[in-house]
């Protein structure tokens, strides 16, 4: 399937399409990551975080608390953007990751998002019967715009600094929540509707996918540079069944979703966690990187995937707790493991923990780049 076609051809459109779409030119002084996306020699290995933008940092708590809640923080471009680049300030950080949250999309689809203090999302009309999932459908991409106004708010602030990361859930991953209504230690409702009625886990596997790609498609239009599905619940499920359900809704996804946008390369990065076991069947599906949680060997990951993607990852987000002369050894393993070679983003191996102290991120990232620079001038 081309790129740019088949899925998001489906799904409506904008009918007002936003006039920043063409405001988004500017030259890369920073432009590591995305080579490092593309396995193309980098003179260090790059380093972005996942939930780079979040409560380990004062500021944020800060203008988290002037929005007045989650939602309004991530629905407001303004504060949206301000988050969006609070870590950079801090950090030499090599990309900034669009603010905002996996669940825009189940949330436009009518199903009543909210946020409880200490429990997380919940949804106030979750799928359970026939009739629920048959009425589903994809959204108005209208009814997203704050996202896509932020992405084009976010590209001009950064005024070509590093690459703009833009993201959805894996149609997996958000078919967990609309189901189940909120997090779930077991899944034991959407797995029941997997095994006893696939028919209509596929109809919503479908439609999210359809979705994906659409949301994707009009981040990219907006400014996003680089691309990122998180299938944050795919580890859940049983060998063959996540080829199934989850990988194969990925994959379809993500042959929707440009490859080249203003004549720029777009890299697609897919992570799953949990899924070490099938990174073969992941790189099989094109994406140019794969993301590795921290119970990945990340030498063997190399060896399996070879040279047809690159890998991102995989540093213990808990290890962060450790003193920073622990922090940068582990770094060092990591790098070593990995090698001096292309293809290599450094990350966490999940999202930062809200008690991680910002000056162990400092030597986190400040040994990622002296290490790696180390590494290149040995060879």
């Amino acid at each position: 399937m081309r790129p740019g076609r088949g899925y998001a051809s489906k799904m409506t459109a904008c009918p007002n399409p936003p006039t920043h779409r063409r405001d988004v030119s500017q030259a890369l002084q920073n432009d590591t990551f995305l080579r490092a996306l593309l396995r193309q020699p980098t003179e260090y290995t790059p380093i972005w975080l996942m939930r780079q933008a979040g409560r380990y940092l004062p500021e944020y708590n800060a203008t988290r608390a002037k929005a007045g809640s989650f939602l309004a923080l991530a629905k407001n471009p303004a504060y949206a953007t301000e988050v969006t680049l609070q870590p950079l300030e801090r950090f030499p950080l090599d990309a900034a990751i669009l603010f905002s949250d996996i669940l825009t999309i189940p949330d436009a689809m009518g199903l009543g998002l909210s946020f409880e203090a200490g429990e997380g999302p919940r949804f106030a009309h979750p799928l359970r019967t026939e009739d629920d999932v048959r009425r589903l459908r994809a959204p108005d991409l209208d009814s997203l715009r704050y996202v896509f106004d932020a992405v084009a708010e976010i590209r001009r602030a950064l005024n070509g600094r590093v690459p703009l990361i833009g993201f959805s859930g894996s149609p997996w991953t958000l078919a967990c929540y609309m189901v189940e209504g909120a997090g779930s230690a077991d899944f034991r409702t959407v797995k029941t509707m997997m095994y006893e009625r696939p028919d209509l886990m596929t109809h919503i596997l479908e439609t999210n996918a359809r979705a994906v790609s659409a949301y994707l498609n009009a981040q990219i239009e907006a400014g996003a540079q680089a691309v990122m599905v998180f299938d944050t619940w795919g580890g859940a499920l049983a060998d063959g069944l996540y080829q199934r359900f989850s990988l194969a809704y990925m994959q379809k996804a993500l042959e929707g979703v440009h490859r080249e946008w203003n004549g720029a390369r777009i890299p697609h990065i897919v992570f799953t966690k949990g899924g070490g076991q099938w990174l073969e069947a992941i790189a099989d599906t094109g994406p140019d990187a794969i993301g590795l949680d921290w119970t990945v060997d990340l030498a063997a990951a190399r060896r399996r995937v070879g040279d047809r993607c690159a890998l991102q990852g995989n540093f213990d987000p808990t290890a962060l707790f450790a003193a920073p002369e622990a922090i940068r050894a582990e770094v060092r393993r990591l790098l070593d493991a990995y090698g001096n070679a292309p293809g290599h983003v450094f990350n966490l191996g999940h999202g930062i923990s809200q008690f991680t102290q910002p000056d162990h991120v400092a030597a986190l990232v400040d040994e990622v780049h002296r290490y790696s620079r180390k590494l290149r001038q040995t060879a």
